[in-house]
């Protein structure tokens, strides 16, 4: 059975929260969204998922649709409390991101006169200094992958070294997925490293898209595929109407 990569892609969100425990999952995109629905009906079985409002949901429905049985009442205050202690792990989006995981989704160009104006800093910085977070990119380029950042809204490993223990004594970048790949920080200076490609990627164009050097280990693997079960809660069960693949069109 042929994987899209688009199905490769909600294989490398899910597995950010492999091993996560009782932690609630935060994430922001379809491709995300139904990675934590998958690790959640599979290997990640203790994870909360909300209904994105203010609902903890007992059941896993599809993408789009509403929670049949609501287990528990999550407003805003009682968020930012799990957000502070540590027990959430967030994938949130880049419009830029460096070698150290710093991130931007604030402004183009210098802050004080953008070139462009986006979502604002947000809870960024609170997000990458009191929980465990990971990004999702559906579009790697050059434009995103940058040697710098414009401005800092999620904290990197450098800023978080520099700001000293405080900083990052809960700070942990699992890993960033993009449609090429998965990337980690798991090198001596905590810079990017390619983890696995994406079937039918080379490591030229992941290279060509970013824009910096990358850490690339002589031997880089596959993304693994997913298990026929993880295919047809895909497929059939999680998003039956496709909107992963509107996302992340075959390329």
């Amino acid at each position: 059975m042929t994987v899209t990569r688009a199905e490769y892609c909600v294989i490398a969100c899910a597995e950010a929260w492999r091993d996560a425990g009782e932690v609630l999952a935060s994430p922001m995109g379809t491709v995300p969204s139904i990675g934590a629905r998958l690790a959640k009906l599979t290997f990640a079985p203790g994870l909360l998922l909300t209904d994105g409002e203010a609902s903890l949901t007992a059941d896993v429905p599809a993408v789009g649709a509403q929670a049949g049985v609501v287990e528990g009442w999550l407003p805003y205050r009682r968020h930012l409390a799990l957000v502070a202690t540590g027990r959430r792990h967030v994938m949130m989006g880049a419009s830029q991101i460096d070698r150290y995981g710093n991130q931007n989704i604030s402004c183009i160009g210098d802050w004080a006169r953008p070139e462009r104006q986006l979502l604002g800093v947000r809870g960024a910085p609170v997000n990458t200094l009191n929980n465990p977070t990971s990004y999702w990119i559906p579009r790697h380029s050059t434009r995103v992958f940058v040697e710098r950042v414009d401005m800092v809204c999620g904290v990197g490993y450098d800023r978080a070294a520099a700001a000293g223990p405080s900083a990052t004594r809960h700070h942990h970048l699992a890993h960033v997925a993009s449609d090429l790949g998965v990337f980690d920080f798991a090198t001596p200076d905590r810079t990017m490293r390619l983890r696995s490609l994406h079937p039918g990627v080379t490591v030229e164009q992941v290279a060509d898209a970013t824009g910096f050097a990358l850490t690339i280990p002589d031997a880089v693997p596959y993304t693994r595929e997913p298990t026929p079960r993880e295919l047809r809660l895909i497929r059939e069960v999680i998003d039956p109407e496709g909107r992963r693949t509107r996302e992340v069109p075959e390329p």
